[in-house]
This record gives C-alpha cells, structure tokens and sequence, in this order.
C-alpha cells in the first residue's frame, strides 16, 4: 500500500519491523524505490535478498528500462540466466517484453536476436502479440526492417500496437511510403487508429517530405475519428512545414494551437529557420528555446552558428560569452555499439586509458597502412 502511493519511508519503516521477510516483501519493497526513481536502493536491496524468484529479477529488469538504463537490463537478463535459482527463474513474458524493450532502446541486434532465438525454444512465447510486437519493435528500432516484416506478416493476430509498432519502424527510417500504405491495410483490417498511431503517421509523413499527404491526413485524423491533437501532434505538423521550407505556415499554425508551444517545436523552427536561411526567425526561435531550457547548450551553438553566417559577429561572442558567463558547456555526445552480445557505452570526451590505448594502436596500424598502401587502387 505505502509503496503504491510512493510512501516509501512508510515502506521502509514496515519492511524493516517485520520479522519473516518471504520473497514477495522484498521484491515489494524494490518495486517501490523503483516507482519512487531510486533504482540505486532498489538494486542493493535485491542483492541482500536471501531469495529471489522471476518475479524479483523481472522488476528490476523492467525498472531499469523504465529508468532509461536499457544496458543494465541486459546485464540482469544475462545473470538472471547464469545464476541458476531453479525452474522458478525462468522469464515470463513481462520479462521479454521488457528486455525486447530495452534492446530496442539502443539498437542491441545481437541481444535482441539471442532473445528472439531464446523465445523460439519456448512455444507460448511464440504466439504471444505482445512478444511479437515487442519483437517487430526491436528490429524495427535497431534497422532491421525485413525481420521486423517478416515477423508482422507471420502474426494470425494483430493489435492496434503491432500495426503501429510496423508503421513507426518504417517511418524511422524514411520508408513513409511503405509505412503510408501498412496504415492504409490496417483501416482495411477494420482496425481504428489511436492517437499514437497518429503521431507514427505523421512522422512517416515527416521523413519522407509528403507535405500535403501530412496536411490530408491531420484532417482526417481530426474530423473521421474525432482525435484530439496533442502537442505532440502539433510538432510534427510544424516539423513537416518547416522542413519544405514553408515557415510562415508554421509559425500561423504555431500560433492557432490550443496549447502554447513547447522547446521541442521552437527547436524545429529554429533548425528548419537555419536550412532555409531565415536568420531572423532563427534568433526569435532560439531565444524562445532558451526561455524554456536556459542550460541547451545546443542552442546557443546554433544561434552563434545562425549570427555568423550573416557576419553578426558580435552577437556571436555575446552568445559565446553567456555560455562562459553561465559555464554552459556541450553535452558530450553518448552513444552504444554491441561487440559479440556485449554492449559498450561511449561518451565523447570521456576516455578511459585501456580503451584510449587500444584505439590509438588500432588507429596507428590504419595510419601505417594507409602509408605503405598508397599506390594502391579500389574498386567497387
């Protein structure tokens, strides 16, 4: 009870008055500083669990995808399986989903293929929608797209999730046609989109440019099935204008929505006002940006990019200075690649020494290569 209404010092003064912990006490108590965002206590207090059974390992799965630590997750799948506790440990599909969730966060094909070649193993896991479209995600996600149609096409049954979950992967990666024509077969089906479907197809309209398609459609969404636009909606209706360059339209839609515009939609102006040369417009974006996030270091690179390229180049040392003033610095670039199953976390600028040693020596071995190879020519 406390733990749902995220009293966790309640929780914690309950757990610690009661003589005969079993499993369902502790794990329990790790959901609640789950829910209350302390993944750090949840995870010591798993580690002190004398017991633990598929229940324990799944909150702590699910809660570090939750808590955006999709690698973690991975990690706990990966000890989970090791440390062998029984038959009691083996994963439901809350599990599986949440893993397949997690490896769709950061692209992990390999792990997310293990996953998939571990769940043909088991038959329930095969014909479960909800592990299917936890798969079409995942493949979707990390750019394997023929998987990801191959597992649709194979489903006997589809929900609303698993035609939305194949539309968002081919809009992700710029097959808004494709992912155009799989919406026009789930109304086919008979099945009603929802709002998110919603947003899939206007990013499918997006990232293929079909600006008219995208105005039609927000209409239909609207007027057909009485949908509710959010602001979300709304952005990538901006995001479409001003991406073919049609600014004007974007700011009167701007100003004609119900709710007061976001940094998200000043961010689209302000990179679509810099593609098609609209400084000025560019300078009001971007200081409306940084009335709602003053620490966006992007922003103030973008505004000083803006400024000098129509030789403003005072107001580009003033934007340079504020961020020395207020000591705004670049957020460091974050990005993971997955090596034999195992995902490696990069950050730009942070280098520890082993892996700065082996970069260096792989980078001097191109290098010297490069030297003795220059009379060399390619082909293909």
């Amino acid at each position: 009870m406390y733990c749902k209404n995220r009293r966790i010092n309640l929780a914690q003064f309950v757990f610690d008055r009661v003589n005969f912990k079993d499993v369902a006490i502790w794990t329990s108590l790790i959901n609640g500083h789950i829910l209350d965002g302390d993944i750090d206590s949840a995870r010591k207090l798993f580690d002190e669990m004398p017991q633990r059974n598929v229940v324990s390992w799944t909150v702590m799965i699910v809660g570090y995808v939750r808590l955006k630590s999709p690698i973690k997750a991975v990690e706990f799948f990966r000890r989970m399986r090791i440390e062998d506790f029984g038959q009691d440990c083996s994963p439901t599909t809350v599990t599986i989903v949440a893993l397949l969730s997690g490896c769709a966060d950061i692209g992990a094909l390999d792990c997310g293929s293990s996953i998939h070649a571990y769940i043909n193993k088991r038959v329930g896991f095969i014909v479960d929608v909800a592990v299917n479209n936890g798969l079409i995600d995942m493949y979707a996600k990390s750019g394997h797209l023929i998987s990801a149609v191959k597992i649709f096409d194979a489903m006997k049954n589809r929900d609303l999730f698993s035609w939305t979950s194949m539309i968002s992967g081919l809009a992700l990666h710029g097959r808004g046609k494709y992912s155009l024509q799989v919406f026009d077969e789930m109304l086919d089906s008979g099945m009603i989109p929802n709002e998110i479907t919603f947003l899939s197809v206007l990013s499918a309209c997006c990232h293929a440019g079909l600006v008219t398609e995208g105005e039609r459609l927000f209409e239909i969404f609207v007027i057909n099935y009485h949908l509710k636009p959010k602001i979300e909606h709304y952005g990538c209706m901006v995001d479409l204008l001003g991406r073919a360059g049609r600014l004007k339209e974007a700011i009167e839609l701007i100003e004609g929505m119900p709710m007061k515009p976001d940094a998200v939609i000043w961010r689209s102006i302000l990179s679509a006002s810099l593609e098609h040369g609209a400084s000025e417009l560019a300078e009001v974006a971007g200081k409306k940006v940084l009335q709602l996030e003053p620490d966006n270091d992007a922003v103030y690179v973008l505004l000083r990019s803006a400024y000098r390229s129509v030789n403003r180049w005072k107001d580009a040392l003033r934007t340079a200075k504020t961020m020395r003033d207020q000591r705004i610095k670049k957020t460091p670039g974050c990005s993971w690649i997955e090596v034999n199953g195992i995902v490696h976390e990069f950050v730009a600028e942070a280098s520890p020494l082993h892996i700065t040693d082996n970069v260096l020596m792989v980078l001097n071995g191109v290098i010297n290569h490069s030297k003795m190879d220059t009379n060399l020519t390619f082909s293909g």
